[in-house]
């Protein structure tokens, strides 16, 4: 684990991070990973930014062409670290399951469905609804990859997307 270019543990981790970056307002925290990492280890990470107070920005891929030494702006979005269900709101809960297969099991509100159908799914759901939150509850073992690919999708389909940490 890494913060810029030095290594840091986990430990570490949100000290640092609420010390580096306390008096930066409006600043994202940056999150890459390696699409194989194990999911739990991402969210250590986006705990210790919950807990230090700074927004984080997961990193999604960078696909434009530039030259080499050539600067390249993060790309990604915001996510936020949530918890199962806010008192008082109807939510959307997607669950990312471990299938012991190549792809993970979807659900929705508690109802398989295939990933075919993730994008359509998740936009007629939020499409009316005034707070366009999915709350994803993702299994720690799975790649980081996985979760990746379900957090752009909800993102395509015009939702926030909100994290739910293992412990909650």
């Amino acid at each position: 684990m890494y913060l810029g270019t030095s290594p840091i543990s986990p430990t570490a981790l949100a000290e640092t991070i609420k010390r580096g970056m306390s008096n930066q307002k409006g600043e994202t925290l940056y999150i890459k990973a390696d699409a194989r990492t194990q999911y739990a280890k991402v969210m250590k990470v986006l705990e210790a930014a919950r807990t230090a107070g700074v927004e984080s920005a997961l990193l999604t891929g960078q696909r434009d062409a530039s030259e080499p030494g050539t600067l390249v702006a993060p790309k990604g979005f915001g996510v936020l670290v949530s918890s199962p269900s806010p008192s008082g709101s109807e939510s959307t809960v997607l669950q990312v399951l471990n299938s012991g297969q190549r792809t993970p099991t979807l659900k929705i509100n508690n109802e398989q469905i295939p990933w075919a159908n993730l994008q359509s799914t998740l936009k007629q759901l939020v499409h009316n609804r005034s707070e366009k939150v999915v709350r994803v509850k993702a299994d720690g073992l799975l790649p980081f990859g996985d979760v990746v690919e379900v957090t752009d999708t909800c993102s395509s389909a015009g939702a926030k997307v909100a994290l739910v940490t293992q412990g909650q």
